[in-house]
């Protein structure tokens, strides 16, 4: 069965780095073309293992394609789940999480997005996160802060928190979470759940200790959520690094404010 829905293009501001809003508007369009032409068993066939070492679903496979078609077009570096590095030789690299959210997307569960910051230099100077199927998108650069605000929360109790899903060997930290908040909600983005928090749609968002996450799944919150006057900390503290390693992991806490963040964690390491 075919997903119905059309995937409008993105809403953007004339302000965003050029490399970086075509490669959004690729990856809305290439969506939309996947849709369009295969089944959701189809879009969640693993049709390759991605750069990461992760398997690489039929529609990451169709909108990294276009990206790179994209970041051809506009000679900049690529760093990207599925395809690496790519290195064309620019000042600049786009990180990029085409799909964030693949299972959503190929089941047309309506959260998925796609993420991309402007790196220069090793700093994340730019970024831009766009949800596929509503057209929203949250831009920032660093140190300028944005229209949108984190809620300002500085307390566990009473929050609302996404999280990931409980894994092996973090569901006491899940349910410490869980016991203290007022709603969790799992919703399977990295990427959006923590445009959320910037946007003050949600208090926090937590891997509970699983290290998950890859550069690209946090990129965009590196300068998005501080933007909006909240944090984004690895789990132990750990400094988050562009590099082409991507075996390397993180667990992400995005809060809306320090001290939300640190009782988060405290909370999950007990």
């Amino acid at each position: 069965m075919l997903i119905p829905w059309d995937v409008p293009q993105p809403q953007l501001s004339d302000d965003v780095h050029p490399a970086l809003a075509d490669a959004a508007r690729a990856a809305s369009a290439a969506y939309g073309r996947a849709r369009s032409l295969h089944t959701r068993l189809e879009l969640r066939e693993e049709v390759a293992d991605g750069a990461d070492g992760t398997p690489t679903m039929r529609v990451d496979r169709i909108v990294e394609d276009a990206i790179l078609e994209s970041i051809h077009r506009n000679r900049v570096n690529l760093l990207s789940e599925e395809a690496g590095f790519v290195d064309n030789g620019s000042a600049v690299t786009l990180v990029v999480d085409p799909v964030d959210g693949s299972a959503n997307a190929a089941f047309g569960v309506p959260l998925s997005c796609f993420a991309g910051a402007v790196v220069v230099d090793g700093t994340a100077v730019e970024a831009l996160t766009t949800w596929f199927d509503t057209g929203r998108a949250w831009h920032a650069r660093t140190g300028v802060p944005t229209s949108f605000r984190t809620t300002g929360r500085t307390s566990l109790d009473g929050a609302s928190v996404c999280m990931m899903r409980p894994k092996a060997g973090t569901q006491d930290a899940w349910m410490r979470i869980a016991n203290r908040a007022d709603r969790i909600r799992v919703l399977c983005t990295t990427c959006l759940e923590t445009m959320l928090v910037a946007e003050g749609t949600v208090d926090a968002f937590i891997d509970p200790g699983s290290r998950t996450h890859r550069i690209m799944d946090l990129a965009t919150a590196l300068v998005t959520v501080p933007a909006a006057g909240g944090v984004l900390v690895d789990l132990h503290g750990r400094p988050f690094t562009f590099e082409p390693d991507l075996t390397r992991r993180w667990s992400g806490v995005a809060a809306a404010t320090p001290q939300l963040a640190e009782e988060l964690i405290a909370t999950v390491l007990g």
